[in-house]
């Protein structure tokens, strides 16, 4: 934290006021994680509804993940940051009055852009102001807004229904955006590059031809996987156990073990280089999950939720800060889209894809399978995250440079030139 007192007093000044936009943001949409399942209840849906009335979430956010980051990158990120706190001041006062799953479905799809705008242009801005040595640490800081706004908003969502009731509740989370909206009004925004915009037409999914970006969308599509896989599963799972733990302290586990590596693993990414801890979260990954795989006990439990989140809070960070590393400013945006795009949408199908599997081998042995899903993203991050096998493994073990990053092209290109 001392670096932000050595930061130019505008820079802080602007990622201080960032940092009060993006936690409000979140505040304001984890408010809804345990609410709005009980509010669809409440109205007399059923246990099928509140799952279609949640999974609505996705319409929204694939839909328009991939047009608001090439959007933030031609009109600018504060635009885009506007709209994703203006979405999430206007969905929560719709959900008042209303009876209908298929008018909650509708809402919650609408809802869905909120995050699609809001997250991608909050990274890309981050980027964007970050001093390039100091990237990952401060981007590390940066996102410890969504980990404490999943932590204070659930909490403060479910004591106003309780104390107030869902009206109540869904206007302080409109206010909560509104707040945020004026916020995101007083934030600088970088000048566009508009020279650097003609070569950047390309079609969105040609993106995918680029190894550069193609291999870290793989990784988060398969933890995507693997996240929406304990986020269904683990409660029902335990459940089935005699473990007798509250299904809701796995993932306080998870969140406060996220939330402290988000603080350290930045700053010593900055020195020992992204690859090592991006391999380092992958291998977390496993672990977590082959000991959910044999949990019996409340502790395995817990211990698990632990390094989950560990693995997690130091994976987001790193592909963030990787992508920031290989796009220039005027691409970062739609980089930045197509990656967590991957991982959207790994969330998005977890929950119909495994649970077919789950029907054929049990809740069990569905954290073994992800396990192995979790061994392939490491095995591709190992040998395909840059341009060959040799430079890959040195690359993801902390041996060798990221050749995609763009500070280290300039670099090769100026030392070719030299011995020319």
């Amino acid at each position: 934290m001392k670096l932000l007192l050595t930061l130019d007093k505008k820079l802080r000044s602007n990622l201080l006021i960032l940092f009060a936009a993006g936690l409000l943001f979140w505040c304001s949409m984890a408010s809804f994680l345990p609410t709005l399942p009980l509010y669809v209840d409440h109205i007399g849906g059923t246990k099928q509804e509140v799952g279609i009335v949640m999974g609505s979430f996705a319409i929204g956010l694939l839909s328009f993940r991939t047009r608001l980051g090439k959007f933030s990158d031609r009109r600018g990120r504060k635009i885009v940051l506007l709209i994703g706190t203006l979405v999430v001041t206007i969905a929560p006062l719709l959900y008042i009055g209303t009876n209908s799953i298929y008018g909650l479905i509708a809402i919650r799809a609408f809802h869905g852009i909120s995050i699609a705008a809001f997250s991608t242009a909050y990274t890309a801005l981050v980027a964007d102001l970050a001093p390039e040595e100091n990237r990952g640490e401060i981007i590390g800081y940066m996102s410890l807004v969504s980990s404490l706004g999943v932590a204070i908003g659930p909490a403060v969502g479910s004591y106003l229904v309780e104390t107030a009731g869902y009206p109540q509740l869904f206007l302080f989370a409109s206010g909560l955006g509104f707040v945020s909206i004026l916020f995101s009004t007083q934030i600088t925004n970088p000048p566009i590059n508009s020279s650097g915009q003609k070569n950047n037409k390309s079609k969105f999914w040609q993106l995918f031809a680029d190894p550069k970006v193609r291999v870290p969308a793989i990784i988060l599509l398969l933890v995507g996987l693997n996240f929406g896989s304990m986020r269904t599963f683990v409660p029902l799972f335990i459940k089935s156990t005699d473990a007798g733990l509250n299904p809701g302290l796995f993932y306080t586990a998870s969140a406060t073990a996220g939330f402290s590596v988000r603080l350290l693993v930045g700053r010593a990414a900055d020195r020992y280089g992204r690859g090592l801890f991006v391999s380092i979260s992958l291998i977390l990954y496993v672990i977590a999950l082959v000991n959910i795989w044999s949990a019996n006990s409340s502790q395995s439990f817990l211990i698990s939720g632990a390094i989950e989140g560990a693995g997690l809070g130091m994976l987001i960070p790193m592909i963030s800060a990787i992508i920031a590393d290989r796009a220039l400013p005027e691409e970062r945006g739609r980089m930045f889209g197509f990656c967590l795009t991957g991982f959207d949408l790994g969330i998005a199908i977890a929950g119909p894809v495994l649970g077919t599997v789950a029907e054929e081998i049990g809740y069990r042995n569905i954290f073994a399978f992800s396990a192995a899903l979790s061994c392939l993203a490491f095995l591709i991050f190992i040998t395909q995250s840059s341009k060959d096998v040799s430079h890959s493994l040195r690359f993801a073990f902390g041996r060798g440079q990221d050749l995609y990053a763009l500070n280290q092209i300039d670099r090769n290109l100026t030392t070719k030139h030299s011995q020319s």
